[in-house]
């Protein structure tokens, strides 16, 4: 019973169950008041032409002998008379002890009124009745009422009615019930055996196909959720196929360098001067690979939270200074220029951070920059501003790092943030392509971010903004 087809048969089957009791139980009281009222009716009628019958005996007197004729005729009918003397009894045709009568029937009105029911007699059981009045209540001689009485047995009746109609019911029940049932299991089982498929093909093919919305909301919105899962999964594979991609680039170069000159040293090309090149170029590469394994390393450690921050207080002019003179030899050595652009306001804010990854930001925005700019006359600003808690609810500081160089080509400044993407591939220096992807998870490990933009008339801007206060540690 796991299968929802087998659910559904059986939730379809306990409706049909559930729907033939509740009409069962609907019709037969409702029959059983019919048969009732039409048993009350019958004896109504039975006793005014019963009593039609015998008028002339009636009429002189005779009463018990008219409605004695008439007895063989109430008894294949099941029907009892019965007179209703003064004593507010009814007494049977034998003259025997009367009983009580279920209700009042020694009534005002004249000759001739009837009335009928259905009451519980003295022995406990339930009798249809109808009475024909003969004398007006206050009469003290001969009988007032002739009451005939037979069983009720509109119950049963009403069950045999309901015997009769049953199995039509059920058949009906069945058929629309076995067509509602399959629509269903149609309309639910039908996407869900397509979703399960393409599932299981997820892993095998290489772009995972988009499924129709169809069947109940709560399939379609499954499904729709599905098909943006898959459409992450095949973003998610270009990613990968764009990531290897680059990092195969990023590697070429150095292990080509470094099997040249490997190859030079071991056939005796490079002597001298050239074997001293051969070996430093190794190490520089070498270097190279290993600080471009560690970047991807820190990466990591980032994303998952394994790096550990120490907060503490960093005056932001200083650290912006202190960058500047880190890279001033280097920005001449390419003919740039480096500084610090002065700020609006007169003193310099206090930042709450971890004092290394601050560093690190600005350093990896620098570099980034310095091989942006032009040799011979390009410019690098570092600046800062604040937001103040009224414009924003909570006090910032932005660290910006502009250079006038090329700037970000169209559509690159959303993705340069990304592992091993350039914003500019014609930019000069032995870039990973992994620096400002540091930035950004340094950024956001303090509760930040950074956004990249280009500036007029030329020109790129790099900005970082991080919350000025406290804030708790990644341990």
């Amino acid at each position: 019973m796991g299968r929802l087809s087998f659910r559904l048969a059986a939730a379809m089957a306990v409706l049909a169950i559930a729907i033939l009791l509740g009409v069962g139980v609907v019709t037969s009281v409702s029959l059983r008041s019919l048969h009732a009222q039409a048993k009350e009716t019958n004896l109504a009628l039975l006793s005014r032409t019963l009593l039609t019958q015998a008028r002339t005996e009636a009429m002189q007197g005779n009463l018990r002998a008219a409605i004695r004729d008439l007895d063989a005729v109430l008894a294949d009918q099941g029907v009892t008379p019965w007179l209703l003397l003064a004593d507010g009894r009814l007494h049977g045709l034998d003259g025997g002890q009367g009983i009580a009568a279920p209700v009042d029937l020694d009534r005002t009105g004249p000759r001739g009124t009837g009335d009928s029911g259905t009451s519980v007699f003295a022995d406990g059981k339930r009798y249809s009745w109808a009475s024909t009045l003969l004398r007006p209540a206050g009469a003290t001689t001969g009988p007032r009422a002739v009451v005939f009485t037979a069983p009720d047995d509109s119950a049963a009746l009403a069950i045999q009615d309901v015997l009769r109609a049953l199995p039509l019911v059920a058949v009906l029940t069945i058929l629309v019930g076995g067509i509602l049932g399959w629509l269903i299991h149609r309309s639910i089982t039908g996407p869900l055996g397509r979703l399960a498929g393409a599932t299981e093909s997820v892993g095998l093919e290489g772009s995972p196909r988009r499924l129709p919305l169809e069947g109940p909301t709560e399939v379609r919105e499954l499904t729709g959720r599905f098909n943006a899962m898959t459409g992450e999964l095949a973003a998610s594979r270009d990613r990968e196929a764009e990531l290897l991609a680059n990092l195969r680039h990023d590697l070429r170069t150095p292990l080509t360098v470094i099997t040249g000159f490997a190859a030079a040293l071991l056939d005796g090309t490079a002597e001298g001067s050239e074997r001293e090149r051969a070996a430093r170029a190794i190490e520089e590469e070498a270097g190279r690979l290993g600080a471009l394994v560690d970047q991807l390393n820190d990466v990591e450690r980032l994303r998952t939270g394994e790096a550990g921050l120490r907060p503490e207080s960093i005056d932001v002019a200083r650290v912006l200074d202190e960058t500047v003179e880190r890279f001033a030899p280097r920005a001449a050595s390419i003919g740039a220029t480096i500084e610090v652009l002065p700020a609006d306001a007169g003193q310099s804010p206090t930042l709450t951070a971890d004092r290394t990854a601050i560093e690190r930001i600005l350093a990896n925005l620098v570099e980034n920059a310095l091989a942006a700019v032009r040799p011979d006359g390009g410019h690098v600003w570092l600046s800062w501003t604040t937001d103040s808690p009224e414009s924003t609810g909570s006090s910032s500081i932005t660290l910006s790092v502009t250079d006038d160089g090329r700037g970000f080509p169209p559509g690159a400044a959303d993705r340069v943030f990304e592992r091993f993407v350039r914003g500019d591939a014609s930019r000069h220096g032995q870039g990973s392509g992994l620096g400002l992807t540091i930035v950004r998870e340094l950024a956001r490990s303090h509760g930040g971010d950074a956004i990249a933009e280009n500036v007029a008339p030329r020109g790129a801007r790099v900005s970082v903004t991080l919350p000025s206060v406290a804030w708790s540690p990644i341990d």
